[in-house]
């Protein structure tokens, strides 16, 4: 599948994102980050499809956005609709956890990971 070309000032932007990233994000990443997840390699803020999605797993096309309230709210909402739509469409698998449910539980947040991408913890 052949890459989008990613603007100069989005990946600026996702280099940003990287180095200022909300509690919530910080603590997934902190879990995921050097295969920490049964093995599974993550990236942060990262450029696809035109779009800087906070976490994805490539080997198993999947995407991992976490949300704050602002996202409740209906433009939001219908961009966040049109984002998915486009990555699915692309053969990524999305998945959109609230802020308070990877601050309050983090461990069901990484199972259901690996329930959708088919893995058991050992």
């Amino acid at each position: 599948m052949p890459h989008t070309p990613i603007p100069p000032q989005r990946r600026k932007n996702a280099r940003r994102m990287r180095k200022a990233m909300p509690e919530a994000e910080l603590r997934f990443w902190n879990a995921v980050r050097a295969h920490r997840l049964m093995g599974l390699s993550f990236r942060r803020q990262v450029p696809i499809a035109g779009f800087i999605v906070d976490f994805a797993c490539p080997t198993q096309n999947l995407v991992v956005e976490i949300d704050g309230s602002q996202h409740a709210q209906d433009l939001d909402l219908a961009y966040d609709r049109a984002r998915t739509a486009r990555l699915e469409a692309d053969g990524w698998t999305v998945l959109r956890f609230w802020n308070e449910d990877v601050l309050r539980d983090l461990d069901n947040v990484c199972l259901h990971i690996l329930a959708v991408i088919g893995r058991e913890r050992e």
